[in-house]
């Protein structure tokens, strides 16, 4: 086992421009992780872990070798002393692991749908780490097919889209692709589009979901673009009361999402 006790080590230093840089887990194809919790979810996705780094005075390496189980063999394990941890750590409540992990594909033509009549979000244009992260909690949460991320602006393995998503970005499957690829390969499968947009829209209760169905978001700042508007089974949008016309998007697909849930197990 590799010991590092510097937090000036230049293996540190790389960590943090993974960290930091998406260019650099781009050209690199890997991410750095923390958290037990996140950690566990990448290994019961698929995920491959390249290497950890814990800390024993926050992390016992009895609870280290217990999450990684069978995986423990394969996985490079490098302990950290607690100001070379400290380097790392992002949270200030912390559980003293974290991991490189190997990127998966996340390309539209590689995304395979499961079930027959599946339920699916996208999110057009989404930028904040946040917000994508709040999508993709809320995704598990609903246990959806899929995510589709038209022409994003942030990449999936953003720390803090990983952290924002609790893990859920290991949970759900998610692909990426312009608008126009991902309206085709909805077309493809008829899948009906239901883009949310005031423009000649109906109440979201008054439209079924029980059939294949994607639901579609944009950005709070500027909504769709008019090609999903112009390809949708039917636009819908979420009633407001109040004073302010808009709500933030996870909210909004939440919203949709567990109403296309709550019909779907009326029948």
């Amino acid at each position: 086992m590799k010991y590092i006790e510097s937090p000036n080590n230049p293996r540190i230093k790389d960590l943090l421009k993974l960290q930091s840089k998406a260019k650099v887990r781009q050209d690199q194809q890997q991410f750095v992780v923390e958290g037990v919790r996140e950690i566990g979810l990448a290994l019961q996705s698929g995920y491959t872990i390249v290497e950890c780094f814990y800390c024993e005075n926050l992390l016992s390496s009895e609870a280290l070798f217990s999450l990684l189980g069978d995986y423990s063999n394969s996985i490079s394990i490098t302990s950290l002393s607690s100001k070379a941890y400290e380097k790392l750590a992002y949270r200030a409540s912390t559980e003293g692991l974290i991991a490189l992990i190997q990127q998966k594909n996340h390309r539209l033509d590689a995304f395979v749908l499961k079930t027959k009549n599946p339920l699916l979000l996208v999110a057009e244009s989404p930028e904040k780490p946040g917000n994508i992260g709040a999508l993709l909690r809320t995704a598990d949460a609903a246990s959806l097919d899929g995510v589709l991320i038209a022409n994003p602006k942030t990449d999936l393995y953003n720390s803090n889209v990983i952290r924002s998503s609790v893990g859920g970005i290991f949970t759900t499957p998610v692909a990426t692709g312009s608008t126009s690829d991902i309206i085709e390969f909805l077309k493809q499968r008829k899948i009906s589009i239901y883009a949310a947009s005031l423009q000649s829209s109906l109440p979201y209760t008054d439209v079924s979901f029980e059939a294949p169905t994607a639901l579609v978001v944009g950005t709070e700042a500027e909504g769709l673009t008019h090609h999903w508007l112009e390809n949708a089974s039917q636009n819908i949008h979420i009633p407001m009361e109040g004073k302010i016309d808009s709500m933030n998007v996870s909210v909004a697909a939440a919203v949709l999402i567990f109403e296309a849930k709550r019909q779907r197990k009326l029948n």
